[in-house]
């Protein structure tokens, strides 16, 4: 069975093919939770959360194509809910190579993560999405649901004001 023959009986109430689909996705589902909590106990219970909200509003999925992106923005939000909620420090994303070399100490990784940490949210999700799960911009771009050329303006100016934030002006 298709992914999208999959999410079409998901739709129709087939819970097997509902949870073979979150199933499937489990470990991106993971790494995106873990990038944004930092914690791996609150990145499993926003799985949680989430496949349980996801399961309940499956029926307002419009696209079945877009599974994965509707899945990604629930967690997404959740997550970014919950960090609201705990008014914890926001995470920082890998650090992009353009700005910090291979070689870069400890004390410099330090700094970024701070300087990713103090981006507007906007800004800090597409860093994040960009280098920590590897998303291409008319990835970001659908899952955000923002044009393409916003999503590459809010990168140039998330790169820009890191690249200051660093010391590392051009």
């Amino acid at each position: 069975m298709s992914v999208h023959e999959t999410v079409l009986a998901a739709i129709d109430g087939d819970e097997e093919a509902f949870f073979s689909l979150v199933s499937g996705r489990r470990e991106r589902l993971y790494r995106i939770a873990f990038a944004y909590v930092r914690n791996e106990a609150n990145a499993l219970e926003a799985i949680q959360e989430v496949t349980c909200r996801a399961y309940l509003q499956l029926s307002k999925l419009r696209e079945p194509r877009y599974f994965d992106t509707w899945l990604t923005r629930i967690l997404i939000y959740y997550c970014i809910d919950e960090q609201r909620r705990r008014r914890r420090v926001c995470p920082a994303a890998s650090i992009p190579e353009e700005i910090v070399t291979d070689g870069a100490g400890l004390g410099e990784q330090i700094r970024m993560e701070q300087a990713v940490g103090e981006l507007q949210p906007n800004l800090r999700h597409v860093i994040m999405l960009k280098y920590d799960q590897d998303m291409t911009l008319a990835e970001i771009a659908r899952l955000l649901k923002r044009p393409e050329g916003t999503v590459k303006t809010w990168l140039h100016k998330a790169l820009k004001q890191l690249r200051r934030s660093i010391g590392r002006d051009e």
